[in-house]
């Protein structure tokens, strides 16, 4: 692979600021970032006119279900077709985000999507994000378990080392345990769909817990016991708790800005992160699409994705750059600042330590911005993905 050099650019080093300057990559990393003179080793290397252009890290979405008329969960296509679709939208690594249906065959279905990501092209995937089943609220789709450490030594066997994150509820039976075995597997925990307390909440921070997803969205206060007292529970201990972080669907439907504003009042920029928690339909015109579900969506900017019938939220018509530009719009922050919650916040979430970053010796994941956010062209470890 030539090196590559693109002239001209905003450079947004998340976090921290933007400003003019240039990129060299060389074998798949970025090798320079900056002022690069013209003397620079650049040899041979492809360039490319930024015209004074914004150019971040790609995007990371670590919660997502589905993408135009795909579904990672449908199958080993369904995976490969929409990580293919995702340059376009800024977007280089994604957790496929599954909701496991417990019935005859599933796990055997588990292990093809596992084995397939290898397979998959246009986009990196550290692993799988299981949604469920150990919840205690259904949401649209996801069972409701107890905790189970011989269900979840099935999972984890099925997924062979692909299981990346693992969402469950603090308030689950028996959950703890399986938080435990996770972390000796390394799988990242994330908390939802609850009506936990605050004990139950630090109970599962305390075995491992790190991070809240789709906040506020299927997150109950408890019950109220004494009239006129405000029931405390997952909510105000997560927000209240340095060790976990927070995740959101900007799509100004899922929840409102106000409530992000607060939760970074709370865990500053740096603990605060952009999702989609995408369905089929996401990056398609508004319209009726069809699930595996057994139902179709109506999907709209405006209202997300909707159960055609009943009308309830089936996940987002969300894509990362719309939701990117929405936070910008939202919220009183220097925009290298906002552009982490898409970047890298999600990268030290996973652990990635060469992803989310414009820096030397990161991968050299990019994406190239015109006036309206939208990516003219995407890079996955140096390689072109999308160009508009």
């Amino acid at each position: 692979m030539s090196p590559l050099l693109i002239r001209n650019v905003r450079l947004v080093t998340p976090g921290l600021g933007i400003q003019p300057g240039d990129l060299l990559v060389r074998d798949g990393h970025i090798v320079a970032a900056g002022a690069i003179p013209p003397s620079a080793d650049s040899h041979g290397a492809q360039l490319i006119e930024g015209g004074g252009r914004l150019l971040t890290p790609g995007l990371i979405d670590v919660h997502t279900h589905g993408v135009m008329h795909d579904l990672y969960e449908s199958g080993p296509d369904g995976l490969r077709n929409a990580a293919h679709s995702l340059g376009r939208f800024g977007v280089t690594t994604v957790l496929p985000t599954i909701v496991p249906q417990i019935r005859d065959g599933w796990l055997e279905r588990l292990s093809e999507l596992a084995a397939a990501i290898p397979s998959a092209r246009g986009v990196n995937i550290p692993g799988l994000h299981i949604e469920g089943p150990f919840m205690t609220l259904g949401g649209a789709a996801c069972p409701t378990l107890p905790g189970d450490v011989g269900l979840l030594e099935q999972i984890l066997s099925a997924c062979a080392g692909r299981l990346a994150v693992m969402s469950v509820s603090p308030d689950a039976p028996n959950i703890v345990p399986v938080i435990r075995r996770l972390r000796q597997e390394k799988v990242t925990v994330f908390l939802t769909h609850t009506r936990a307390n605050v004990e139950q909440t630090e109970a599962a921070l305390d075995a491992g817990a790190v991070h809240a997803t789709h906040f506020y969205d299927v997150f109950y206060a408890p019950p109220e016991t004494d009239p006129g007292v405000r029931p405390v529970g997952a909510v105000e201990a997560i927000l209240a708790d340095p060790r976990a972080s927070v995740d959101f669907i900007a799509d100004g439907v899922h929840v409102h800005p106000a409530a992000i504003r607060a939760a970074i009042a709370a865990k500053t920029w740096t603990g605060v992160i952009l999702i989609t928690d995408s369905n089929i339909g996401a990056g398609l015109p508004a319209g009726v699409y069809d699930t595996p579900w057994g139902f179709r969506i109506k999907v709209s900017p405006h209202e997300a994705a909707r159960h055609e019938t009943k009308n309830f939220l089936a996940g987002s018509a969300l894509t990362m750059d719309r939701g990117m530009a929405n936070l910008l719009r939202w919220l009183n922050l220097p925009p290298a600042q906002v552009w982490a919650m898409g970047t890298l916040n999600p990268a030290r979430l996973l652990g990635l330590d060469r992803r989310g970053r414009l820096e030397p010796g990161a991968a050299a994941d990019l994406v190239l911005w015109d006036e309206n956010l939208t990516a003219v062209r995407t890079w996955v470890s140096g390689h072109s993905v999308y160009e508009k």
